[in-house]
């Protein structure tokens, strides 16, 4: 299988600091993110390359644990976070881009490809086909839960 990719974007009425802050607070993220029932904290400090947690969130009514590390981050502009998992490389980019004054546009976009001579894991099943309605309905959901959060603040 190639690698298959879903993006969503949404726009968020507040800059791109207050975004950038709200996507990565992870001690704050089981509140923000309705979709995530635990975060687990595995590293200290400001969040940035290195930075490593395990979220458990349900998906197609089932729980599923990910250990995401974050591989890339150009704060306030975009941070991505790799997965290695049952045989498979999940790979999530968050980018925020100013979008007139005050506002922001974030771009989710999640890919999943085998690790070589691996077959198809779960995440990578739900990307492809009819599956990739699930996860874009979850990125989309996500991105709603964080402008509600930050819309509320500002």
């Amino acid at each position: 299988m190639a690698t298959k990719s879903v993006v969503v974007e949404r726009r968020i009425q507040a800059s791109p600091g207050p975004v950038w802050e709200t996507l990565t607070d992870l001690k704050d993220m089981e509140r923000v993110l309705s979709g995530v029932s635990r975060v687990e904290v595995l590293t200290e400090g400001v969040f940035g390359v290195g930075t490593r947690w395990r979220e458990t969130r349900k998906m197609l009514g089932k729980e599923a644990t990910e250990e995401m590390t974050v591989t890339e981050s150009e704060p306030p502009d975009r941070y991505v976070t790799v997965a290695d998992s049952h045989g498979m490389r999940y790979v999530s980019e968050i980018a925020l881009r100013p979008d007139g004054a005050g506002a922001t546009t974030v771009r989710m976009t999640f890919s999943a490809s085998p690790s070589a001579g691996r077959s198809m894991g779960p995440l990578a099943r739900l990307v492809s086909g009819l599956g990739a309605k699930a996860v874009s309905r979850a990125l989309a959901r996500d991105l709603d839960d964080v402008a509600a959060s930050v819309e509320r603040r500002g």
